[in-house]
């Protein structure tokens, strides 16, 4: 039976969460060093890389990652739906600047890697943090902020929702966050914000598979972010089991990526502009989208044992394999032990989105017909 919009919301937004959750602990390692670490392939969740170490283990510290602990992804995707609660409509930069930073540097959240609750600006990264430098403390343009920052998967990395307003509606989601991502990033970051929620919207198309959220992605991106999706994805091609894909999908997106071998080391020209270049993250979770044929588990297994930033991989993988197939694509016990250890409600977020998507519908109908009626008009076919 074909999922309907409110279990693809729901699938999408708690297989994100899930995703992020189990790959948090390995990020930033090898598939060699995750093996070697966990004695083979990571297969659930997974406690702390440093074990009872980690508030004081660099370069983690102080941060609890593991034991089924979302991270910032989460928390910015989170913090994205509010935003949509409160405009009740499609967004742009200005909801990023009127909104989202209030949302960062305002109000208390439950961090699950800090124990406590706290900003979320406390917990978000740098190039996160750029966004309430450049709106709150510069009074930037929120439709120029993201330029100057690093480039990387940043803005990326929370864009589901957007996707799943604009369910079905690929060019659309595209559109709505390469303006909304405009006010924190710019170049392939930008780009690949764009690109995913394009892919989430197409996931939720009635008839969707993997292949064809491969197709679409490759029909808008642009520019070096195109040229790694269809990198990677050929390379993805004839693998139904992620491990003896790891080292080709590496091979395949690395000519596109910035950062360089040593993901905990960044090249000198590391997450500058580029017209070239990709952030390796999305294409990635396309490449397991393909290997796992859109299955939940075998998409989400082949991100996180893929290390580097697998946390956001993992998040990107898990959102399409969710929108795809319905909330019962994610496995139960996963999505519980992830809610109880975050203190998170993860179907909460999902039914708001959920409603907010059915509204915006609604009022994306309403606009059409009255364009509808004009255009007659002008044209003489209302008599």
């Amino acid at each position: 039976m074909t999922p309907l919009l409110d279990d693809r919301v729901t699938g999408s937004l708690l297989g994100a969460a899930v995703g992020d959750a189990l790959g948090g602990p390995v990020e930033g390692y090898s598939p060699e060093q995750i093996a070697e670490r966990h004695g083979g392939r990571v297969t659930g969740i997974v406690g702390p890389w440093n074990g009872d170490a980690w508030r004081t283990a660099r370069p983690l510290a102080p941060y609890h990652k593991g034991d089924g602990h979302v991270t910032d992804d989460t928390l910015m995707t989170h913090a994205l739906i509010r935003v949509y609660e409160k405009v009740r409509d499609h967004l742009d930069a200005y909801a990023v600047a009127e909104h989202l930073v209030p949302e960062l540097i305002g109000r208390p959240v439950w961090i699950p890697e800090l124990e406590a609750e706290a900003l979320p600006l406390q917990r978000v990264f740098l190039a996160e943090k750029w966004i309430v430098t450049r709106l709150h403390y510069g009074h930037a343009d929120p439709r120029e902020a993201g330029t100057g920052n690093i480039v990387n998967c940043g803005a990326a990395m929370y864009m589901a929702p957007v996707g799943l307003v604009n369910a079905a509606d690929p060019a659309g989601a595209y559109a709505e966050a390469l303006d909304i991502a405009g006010a924190h990033q710019s170049s392939y970051g930008r780009e690949a914000a764009g690109v995913f929620a394009a892919a989430v919207a197409a996931a939720c198309a009635p008839d969707a598979t993997a292949r064809s959220v491969v197709d679409t992605a490759l029909s808008l991106a642009k520019d070096g972010t195109r040229a790694a999706i269809e990198a990677v994805t050929e390379a993805a091609d004839g693998y139904r089991d992620f491990e003896p894909a790891l080292a080709p999908l590496r091979r395949a997106v690395e000519p596109f990526d910035s950062v360089g071998p040593d993901y905990r080391a960044p090249s000198l020209d590391a997450r500058r502009p580029s017209r070239t270049h990709a952030v390796e993250e999305l294409p990635v979770a396309l490449g397991m989208l393909l290997v796992g044929d859109g299955d939940y588990r075998r998409t989400v297994l082949g991100a996180v044992n893929y290390g580097r930033d697998c946390d956001s991989i993992a998040t990107m993988a898990g959102a399409l394999a969710g929108a795809l197939h319905g909330a019962a694509a994610v496995p139960d016990d996963w999505a519980k032990r992830v809610a109880e250890a975050s203190r998170l409600d993860l179907h909460a977020p999902a039914s708001a989105l959920a409603a907010m998507a059915h509204e915006v519908f609604a009022r994306d109908t309403a606009r059409r017909r009255a364009h509808e009626a004009a255009y007659a008009r002008l044209t003489g076919a209302a008599r």
